[in-house]
């Protein structure tokens, strides 16, 4: 079968490579649309694993089926999830199953940019799900990032009556400003650095934009009626946006770092100011569980998140690499989705 192997963001080679072979438990797909994440081009972290086939955000139909499956059948329109909890350690017992060491193990084989996938045992049993009628297989691939953007939400409490201030409008900001206005909130604010993506963010829902350059501080203050944001959601990894943001933040409210930085980046905060005086949270917000994904694919079956609309390149295998230039430079393309059967 084909395949797009990273070498490097600017080196996607297309390679033929075996098709998998599937044992006892497991499921073969066939992939119909596969999106490339922020995570895909993010160099630092992936090139010391390349050469690799990358792409989680898959979507496809089952072709074969071993012993041991009873709940899919051959024919199947399924996603998956490439990281599964185990459901039995102290952590997803606590309920925070995207810290399970089993989650942090397993994985597809190989990746999403390929034509087909193997899905091992564990992820057929706990982490496969059926697509719903009347949605598209490029639909149901946003399934996983939403189901990510689902848990950050939750887990910082978003809903009616909250400001918030959604920093960064790539792809992430604007799932991220639907779902917002989708739970409720009363203003939602976003900001970039580029018009484009600001225009975007007005598209999907967001109240007001601000350009970065902007003196963002006192612009939420007189769109908000002289308050700060409850609500801080950063999605970029820029160390300006992650200072901008404890600026950004009202007494009691919350700031839920979303994408990660670059590696060994800190910063400095103030215990007093912050957290004694004012009565601040900071948290983190990483991946999905599989309940946060049965969640995402009933948003958009609902249409309570539009993601069709948010597809700016259909490519095939054979483009990948241009889809990886896109991303990578974030200028021209919102959502890149790769359909390895054309």
């Amino acid at each position: 079968m084909r395949a797009a192997m990273y070498y490097n963001n600017k080196d996607i080679r297309i390679e033929e490579i075996p098709t998998p072979e599937i044992g006892r438990g497991e499921l073969l797909v066939r992939i119909e649309a596969s999106g490339i994440c922020g995570s895909d081009v993010m160099e630092w972290y992936r090139i010391k694993k390349a050469p690799l086939v990358l792409g989680h955000e898959i979507a496809g139909e089952v072709v074969q089926v071993e012993e041991g499956v009873n709940r899919y059948k051959k024919g199947d329109r399924v996603v998956a999830s490439h990281h599964v909890p185990c459901n039995t350690c102290r952590f997803c017992l606590r309920g925070h199953h995207t810290v399970c060491d089993t989650l942090r193990r397993t994985n597809f084989d190989p990746g999403g940019f390929a034509e087909y996938v193997r899905l091992p045992a564990i992820n057929v049993d706990r982490g496969v799900y059926l697509i719903p009628h009347g949605v598209s297989f490029e639909e149901a691939s946003f399934a996983e990032p939403l189901a990510c953007v689902w848990r950050a939400q939750e887990t910082a409490g978003i809903g009616p009556g909250d400001t918030v201030v959604i920093i960064g409008s790539g792809i992430a900001g604007l799932l991220h400003i639907q779902l917002a206005c989708a739970l409720g909130a009363t203003r939602v604010v976003a900001t970039d650095i580029s018009e484009d993506r600001l225009r975007a963010a007005k598209r999907f829902g967001a109240d007001a934009t601000i350009h970065a350059k902007e003196d963002i501080v006192s612009e939420v203050r007189r769109i908000n009626d002289g308050w700060l944001a409850d609500k801080v959601l950063v999605c970029t990894g820029a160390v300006s946006a992650n200072l901008q943001a404890l600026q950004l933040v009202e007494r009691g409210g919350t700031v839920l770092f979303f994408a990660p930085t670059d590696p060994g980046v800190t910063v400095p905060v103030s215990i007093n100011d912050l957290f004694f005086r004012n009565d601040v949270v900071l948290m983190t917000s990483y991946a999905g569980s599989p309940a946060d994904h049965v969640t995402a694919l009933e948003l958009i079956r609902a249409r309570r998140v539009r993601v069709s609309e948010m597809i700016s390149h259909r490519l095939s295998l054979a483009e990948t690499g241009k889809g990886f230039k896109l991303v990578a430079e974030a200028r021209d393309s919102i959502k890149v989705i790769i359909e390895p059967q054309r």
